[in-house]
């Protein structure tokens, strides 16, 4: 989920008592406030609202806009390279790790990597609205990662839906849990951090076309 606060402000998206994405400038300590969550401490499934809809769109279409840009700068590659930062989430490397390792086995048109100068970085923190992404638009961006939030959730999945923010895909609370974007919405118990094959084959399909045919299926 996320709210979009254009111009001055990053686009943020936050998983209510779930997870969340991102892109964008990097957060002073904790999550800024220009975003609608609902508690991270609640344990009934979540199924997102009208604003978080909006919101969700908002940045889907700051990331396509990200991609049409990495896609004219390289035109002939066959994957386009995101280059993450993993330095200031020391407590979630294992994580981070997983689900970068997750998209890159599930994918072929976008490649994270690890490195200098990068696309978006990690943090972590504390706030009581929940891990979250955030995109400044223009292809930076950040994903905000809540201790809280992680320890009463599965945190490889955690990381992975925020991930999958980044990569263009929307929150839908409502899909079942082997759906990787329905986020907190199958409540605690669910532990998949794997995409399924329609999540998959949108990431591909908006990395490889960019504007000219994102999420048309």
């Amino acid at each position: 989920m996320l709210r979009s606060k254009v111009l001055t402000s990053a686009l943020t998206t936050a998983l209510g008592v779930g997870l969340a994405a991102s892109l964008g400038a990097s957060p002073a300590v904790a999550a800024p406030d220009d975003r609608a969550v609902s508690p991270v401490n609640a344990t009934v499934a979540y199924a997102g609202s009208a604003a978080e809809a909006k919101a969700n769109q908002a940045f889907f279409d700051a990331v396509v806009k990200s991609v049409a840009k990495k896609r004219a700068a390289a035109p002939g590659a066959a994957a386009v390279t995101v280059v993450y930062s993993a330095s200031n989430a020391p407590s979630f490397r294992t994580q981070i790790a997983r689900s970068t390792q997750i998209w890159n086995s599930s994918v072929v048109n976008v490649r994270l990597v690890e490195g200098s100068n990068p696309d978006f970085r990690y943090y972590e923190g504390n706030d009581s609205r929940g891990s979250y992404a955030s995109t400044d638009g223009h292809g930076g961006g950040y994903i905000f990662l809540d201790y809280r939030q992680n320890q009463q959730y599965d945190s490889t999945r955690v990381t992975a839906h925020e991930t999958g923010h980044v990569l263009g895909l929307p929150d839908r609370y409502s899909g079942p849990c082997s759906e990787l974007m329905s986020g907190g919405g199958p409540g605690t118990s669910c532990r998949n951090a794997q995409p399924n094959a329609q999540e998959r084959a949108r990431v591909d399909q908006l990395w490889r076309y960019g504007l000219a045919s994102a999420f048309k299926n």
